[in-house]
C-alpha cells in the first residue's frame, strides 16, 4: 500500500490558516513544517475530527526540540495544517516512547 504522503510537494498556507496556530497556540508555520523534516514523525488517522474530509495527527520535534501535535489534511498535493499545538503530557509519554 502506498503511503498516503508520499507524493506530497509541500504546504498550503493561506488567510484561513497562516497566523490562526501563532495567536492562539504560539507555533510558527516553519515549526509546523519543520516535524515533517525529523525523527522520529508518526502520522495518525483522526477520524473523530474527519467529518467533511479526512484528517490525521502528526506527533513531531522541530529542530530545537519543541514537540508538537499538528492536525492535517491533504488538499491535492500539499498538507494544509488545521491546528498545532504543544504536546500534553499524555501525548509527550506516547510519543517518547517511538523515540
Amino acid at each position: 500500500m502506498e503511503n498516503e504522503f508520499e507524493k506530497i510537494i509541500g504546504f498550503q498556507w493561506d488567510k484561513g490558516n497562516i497566523n490562526k496556530n501563532l495567536l492562539k497556540h504560539n507555533v510558527e508555520n516553519w515549526e509546523c513544517e519543520q516535524i515533517f523534516f525529523n525523527e522520529p514523525m508518526i502520522i495518525l488517522d483522526d477520524p473523530k475530527h474527519s467529518f467533511s474530509e479526512k484528517r490525521w495527527a502528526a506527533f513531531g520535534s522541530t529542530d530545537a526540540g519543541r514537540q508538537l501535535v499538528v492536525i492535517i489534511t491533504k488538499r491535492d498535493l500539499r498538507i494544509r495544517v488545521i491546528s498545532a499545538r504543544e504536546m500534553n503530557k499524555k501525548e509527550r509519554k506516547f510519543y517518547e516512547k517511538i523515540e
